[in-house]
């Protein structure tokens, strides 16, 4: 054994199993051995692509979004301007060109990519150069409004898992056993019932809910939207209503891989319930959506902007169409991944939802 995995196995060793969040924290955050601590996960050389990987009029369309909104607001003179898990910077670039012929929208921008990898910090910093950085959403100033992107963030956030058993619902942990990490429950966890929701609880032995992490980026959310004005968008896959089931997958080289044998060297992540994103953040706020990534791009103009981009540019009009189909259609991210939008009531409504 090496690196994190004989890390992991000698903590199991003298403390007992770890439960799976903790688990999946450190595979992920691990300050040297951790997944995003070293390397750059995205794209044909990594082990997954994102939307902005895929087309640039993701961002393009989520820029407009907000510069749109930004000015139905009243174009305030300053404006935080916040993307949480930024990845390469390319939505942040994206978005930046689209908005560029927006009078006044670059200047009330003050740009921050709350992000802790500094390999990816470097890959933002030659696309964003003149962006902020900060370890946590708490670290970015108050007192103006808040513009928020999460694109593909809450859903590589450390979940616990709770595991309906004889004894009721009890946390999963992660033990050693022999030469490989083993997910298991320990007979003397303690009953979590009440943290599953009521309607829920009644489920079959065997049964696996989880609980979504980010609940002080979700708080901080709900708080900067609330004194500050401005508005989140939030967009990942997963799914609209409390559910059950162990979604805790891991992927390398494009391939789905066992979450459990390779610690550090592959991508974990859990199935995003906005149910609980909105029940943490949404409170006080407009709650719109969520919908379908499909839905949500298509109605701020996905289709024609592709159509333009590839009438201007024959050559790639094949590869620009595939790509927004890709992004759009039910049998591809469009319905799995999912848009939801928290805005202060006192700012318009954002674009892309029914209201």
């Amino acid at each position: 054994m090496s690196g994190l995995k004989d890390i992991l196995a000698a903590q199991i060793r003298a403390n007992g199993p770890m439960p799976v969040a903790d688990f999946m924290g450190l595979c992920l955050g691990h300050p040297e051995h951790g997944y995003y601590m070293k390397k750059v996960p995205f794209g044909r050389e990594g082990d997954f692509t994102t939307a902005p990987e895929i087309s640039q009029v993701f961002g393009e369309l989520i820029g407009l979004h907000l510069a749109e909104l930004w000015m139905r607001a009243g174009s305030p003179a300053v404006v935080q301007l916040v993307e949480l898990g930024p990845g390469r910077g390319t939505l942040m670039a994206d978005l930046l060109r689209a908005t560029a012929r927006v009078p006044g929208f670059h200047d009330a921008l003050h740009i921050t990519f709350v992000e802790m990898s500094p390999v990816l910090r470097a890959e933002q910093k030659s696309r964003v150069p003149n962006a902020a950085w900060a370890d946590r959403l708490a670290d970015v100033p108050e007192g103006a409004p808040l513009l928020l992107v999460a694109n593909e963030f809450f859903d590589a956030l450390p979940a616990r898992q709770l595991v309906k058993t004889a004894h009721g619902w009890q946390e999963r942990h992660v033990d050693w056993q022999g030469d490989r990490f083993v997910p298991m429950v320990p007979e003397d966890a303690p009953r979590l019932d009440m943290l599953v929701p009521a309607e829920l609880r009644g489920a079959p032995q065997g049964s696996i809910f989880e609980i979504l992490g980010g609940a002080e980026e979700a708080t901080l959310i709900n708080r900067r939207l609330r004194a500050d004005g401005g508005a989140a968008l939030i967009i990942d896959y997963g799914h609209d209503r409390h559910g059950l089931g162990d979604t805790l997958q891991a992927m390398h080289a494009h391939e789905y891989a066992d979450p459990f044998e390779t610690p550090g060297d592959a991508d974990l992540t859990v199935h995003v319930d906005f149910a609980q994103v909105t029940a943490r953040a949404g409170e006080a706020l407009r709650v719109l959506g969520p919908v379908g990534q499909g839905r949500f791009l298509r109605a701020l103009g996905l289709d024609i902007r592709t159509a333009m981009l590839a009438k201007a540019n024959p050559p790639r009009a094949e590869h620009l169409v595939s790509a927004s189909r890709r992004l759009a259609d039910a049998d591809q991210m469009g319905t799995l991944f999912k848009a939801l939008s928290l805005s202060n009531p006192d700012w318009p409504a954002p674009a892309g939802f029914d209201t």
